[in-house]
């Protein structure tokens, strides 16, 4: 760990933990803000959702930040067409039948969108919401509790299951859809595995059991438990048809954890900014659109499987995430890296005070460290991270100004300035 505080200038070079900032000398780019941030049909150019949701794919302010950094008109025009930054065309292999259930929370409008653009047939399941984000879209009513009535009798290539962590929920939905879908998606999550101390970590690595968590049926699960066992049912209940994949930090536009979103906000604002552990602890997380749209990519080809939603291929060092965040902004803005054992020490945790950052402490070793061969050959992508920051950005201050003021993840103004005053007065 880095033991004393290294503090960087804006557009001046520096050497982070024994190289030179890749980052460093980066024209820093005029934040441009359109006045709402809308809802619209990125792939298509045209309107999907009505008004109930804002904007889902922020092409025009990701091509202005790559004006920023120096692209030339006719590469941000190229980078930024329709299907570029999926890296994929925009005409499906195959029409297929998808059904969603739920689909109107942060991830399902992003799979609803993007399937559409695609030219599929999609069908939503859940009580009712999905009328009123979606009013063209077929919004089957029922309730994941044992109400799947409106869905006898129907068939569909691919059905996404969303459920947050009832396994119960999936055991019913699995059950009864058995003999009517091709192919059945389940969202799980990087929590399910029990052991993330191997580097690389793989699909194959052993998630929770009942005994690896020392709980026994009828007990209240966690949530990693409560998601392996999901995937075992649904595999047991569809073998040979089922996909499982296992996102870690999802972030982007239309994310209300701001578990990402502090950091382009924190960024934005200037100043000095406590920046956590070692610049290289590594770093692997996921945009929301680069998951959805690999989904539906999944379904199209009929891949069946485990696989991880992380990104991107190689881990990105912490430092690089925060400066390549600063290159979207015109904040004049310095970092100051303060080790993992201070911060321990005065209460700042990894993870939730400091969004995002998770060292690699014993046992936590390949939390960020995933081999994503098998992901990449079967199509997922990752779209530049100052597209992702600037789409945060911009979602962000579309919303209403108490909401901005009161961020749900991160440590406050106040808070980091002690810490960094704590950790200067330790250094003298």
């Amino acid at each position: 760990m880095q033991t004393g505080a290294t503090s960087v200038e804006p557009n001046q070079s520096a050497i982070i933990a024994g190289r030179r900032d890749p980052f460093a000398g980066l024209p820093i780019t005029r934040q441009i803000r359109p006045p709402t941030y809308r809802w619209s049909n990125a792939y298509s150019g045209q309107r999907i959702m009505s008004t109930t949701r804002k904007d889902f794919l922020k092409l025009s302010a990701a091509a202005s930040g790559a004006l920023g950094l120096g692209l030339t008109p006719d590469q941000v025009s190229a980078a930024f067409r329709p299907g570029a930054l999926a890296g994929r065309s925009q005409v499906a292999p195959r029409k297929i039948d998808v059904l969603i259930l739920g689909g109107t929370g942060f991830i399902g409008p992003f799979q609803v969108n993007y399937a559409l653009a695609r030219g599929h047939n999609v069908t939503l399941f859940n009580r009712g919401s999905g009328r009123e984000m979606f009013p063209n879209v077929e919004t089957l009513i029922g309730d994941r509790n044992g109400d799947l009535e409106s869905l006898r009798g129907r068939r569909w290539d691919l059905v996404i299951d969303n459920s947050r962590s009832n396994p119960d929920w999936v055991e019913i939905a699995a059950n009864f859809l058995k003999d009517s879908v091709a192919q059945f998606l389940y969202v799980s999550s990087r929590s399910a595995y029990a052991d993330l101390s191997t580097v690389p970590m793989t699909a194959d690595a052993p998630t929770w059991t009942y005994e690896t968590a020392g709980l026994t049926p009828g007990d209240n699960l966690p949530y990693g438990l409560a998601k392996a066992e999901s995937e075992r049912i649904a595999m047991r209940i569809m073998p040979g048809r089922t996909t499982i994949v296992r996102p870690g930090l999802i972030i982007g536009p239309e994310d209300d954890t701001d578990r990402f979103t502090y950091w382009p906000v924190r960024i934005d604002r200037g100043g000095e900014v406590l920046a956590p552990g070692d610049p290289s602890d590594p770093i692997q997380i996921i945009d929301v659109r680069d998951l959805t749209e690999w989904m539906i990519r999944l379904g199209e080809d009929g891949t069946m499987g485990k696989f991880n939603g992380v990104g991107p291929h190689t881990p990105r060092p912490i430092s690089e995430l925060l400066y390549g965040i600063r290159a979207v902004t015109t904040a004049e803005t310095t970092f100051t890296w303060v080790n993992g054992d201070f911060l321990s020490e005065v209460g700042v945790r990894p993870y939730s005070h400091m969004p995002v950052w998770r060292p690699p402490t014993p046992g936590n070793e390949g939390f960020a460290r995933f081999d994503l061969t098998p992901e990449v050959e079967s199509g997922l992508t990752f779209r530049p991270l100052a597209v992702t920051a600037r789409d945060t950005l911009d979602f962000h201050y579309s919303r209403p100004l108490e909401r901005q003021a009161a961020l749900s993840a991160g440590i406050s103004a106040e808070r980091e300035a002690e810490v960094l005053a704590a950790w200067h007065a330790r250094q003298r």
